[in-house]
């Protein structure tokens, strides 16, 4: 496939800890990276999840579903990577590292398909707590035997991994994860210049200990780091906060999250800016348009519940009344329902395939997070001409919307402003909505997949010739 931006030379590598079935932003925005560094910078990308008990054939037909997969782009998981491939060298201490395989009949097995090979034998204790996991082969020989409770059985106490040959002979043991990872990743690429990208905020930590000088490792931030207390960088993100110069990039999907950023840790790191990219501006019909649309995990941080009585606040002023239709799962969807039971124009759809169609349909699109970090909805929603009403939190939803124009900000958390605003839209004459639903698409077009990655063409070669420098300041009081 020909390039169309200029690459520095190097495997790319994208590594995540999972894909949920019902994925959202975050890997979204990877995946499509992903293919926009294949189509466009000619490179073949590696996509990694950690994750030791993913459902690889799901996992698979939910992408091929999405259609989330081109040539020359793969996803894979590290413990399938194992049961085909060896890792030479390393040590071997039975002595210290307790290798106690599970016996066939005395755990939970996992198998990726209902008549398919068992790929997981699962230990608990007496409070359904896994305190191991043995990951086999298809013909059933030992690949690696991960015990959780190696200094108190029972009880998480220490960690034992011992890796096993094809025979399912123990040949290399850790006491720790990261040790694992780091023998992959430097099995993997073999010495060669490859640049991996971290998305997860969790395998971040990790990534933070694995230097080496032919891996240029950057992490992408994808959720605000704002903490609602005293210290400036909330508890989940501190850690790794703490050590961003330890990585040759950080990127933000917004100047004002990186330049904010910017302020806390102090000049030494390498803060980028680089937009998630969106789908080409869609052409769809203008007119006709009707109803809300929200895209959204249903979970505390998105806040429906808020989009949901700003609608039925809206339809005791509005006839025809407005419909909203949610498209989204997750650990709320039950509590939703019940509150939304005996409400026609409430409409919770689960999770679809084809937001962009369902978008192009809808008038206006609900935005109620707490907090974002690009709020990947909207661009996409303004990319199909529909029209974002949002909370105007950090971060995102100012970098798309010019109020009036292209759609509307309300204060965060005031419903009263968020109906009203949906009313107004509502009432709006068809010229106007016609004439602002232009004006998103013209906005949704600058973030295109080929302006975006000719920046991270820039960024992966300033983050693979820096010179490496020593954090000082804030970085170093969080170190102490």
């Amino acid at each position: 496939m020909p390039r169309t931006v200029q690459f520095p030379e190097g495997r790319q590598i994208a590594l995540t800890w999972s894909i949920p079935e019902s994925f959202g932003g975050l890997t979204t925005a990877m995946l499509r990276r992903s293919r926009a560094f294949r189509t466009l910078g000619g490179t073949d990308v590696s996509v990694f999840t950690l994750d030791p008990r993913e459902n690889r054939v799901r996992r698979d037909q939910m992408l091929a579903e999405r259609e989330a997969l081109i040539d020359g782009v793969t996803v894979g998981n590290l413990y399938d990577w194992l049961r085909e491939h060896p890792l030479p060298g390393g040590g071997l201490y039975l002595d210290r590292e307790v290798f106690t395989p599970i016996e066939p009949g005395q755990g939970l097995d996992e198998r990726d398909t209902e008549d398919g090979p068992v790929r997981r034998r699962i230990r608990h204790n007496d409070a359904g707590d896994v305190m191991q996991i043995d990951h086999l082969r298809a013909d059933g020989t030992l690949v690696l035997s991960d015990r959780y409770d190696s200094t108190e059985p029972g009880t998480k106490s220490g960690r034992s991994l011992v890796l096993c040959d094809e025979t399912g002979a123990p040949v290399r043991s850790w006491r720790k994860v990261w040790h694992l990872y780091t023998a992959w990743l430097d099995r993997f690429t073999a010495k060669k210049p490859s640049f991996l990208i971290v998305d997860s905020k969790v395998v971040a930590k990790f990534v933070l200990t694995y230097r080496r000088e032919h891996v240029t490792t950057i992490h992408v931030v994808h959720g605000s780091h704002l903490n609602d207390g005293p210290e400036p960088v909330r508890i989940s993100r501190r850690e790794v906060f703490a050590r961003l110069s330890d990585f040759d990039a950080v990127v933000f999907p917004t100047n004002g999250q990186r330049a904010d950023v910017r302020a806390i840790v102090g000049p030494e790191p390498r803060l980028f800016t680089v937009p998630n990219s969106l789908p080409d501006p869609m052409p769809s019909a203008d007119s006709g348009r009707t109803g809300a649309a929200m895209v959204a995990r249903l979970e505390p941080l998105k806040q429906v519940d808020q989009a949901i009585e700003a609608v039925q606040r809206a339809n005791t002023t509005l006839a025809p009344p407005v419909t909203l239709d949610v498209y989204g799962d997750g650990p709320l969807r039950a509590e939703l329902e019940e509150r939304t039971s005996g409400d026609p124009n409430v409409r919770l759809n689960g999770f679809t395939t084809d937001v962009q169609e369902r978008l192009a349909q809808a008038s206006v699109l609900l935005l109620t997070s707490r907090s974002e970090a690009f709020a990947l909805a909207i661009g996409e929603a303004m990319a199909a001409g529909c029209l974002p009403i949002a909370y105007d939190i950090s971060y995102g939803p100012s970098d798309f919307i010019d109020h009036g124009k292209n759609g509307w900000l309300v204060a965060k958390d005031d419903v009263a402003a968020l109906s009203a605003a949906l009313v107004d839209a509502s009432r709006l004459p068809e010229r106007r909505l016609t004439a602002m639903r232009r004006s998103a698409r013209k906005r949704a077009a600058d973030f295109t997949e080929a302006r975006v990655i000719e920046i991270w063409a820039r960024v992966l070669r300033e983050a693979a010739g820096h010179a490496p420098v020593e954090p000082r300041g804030f970085l170093s009081r969080l170190r102490r």
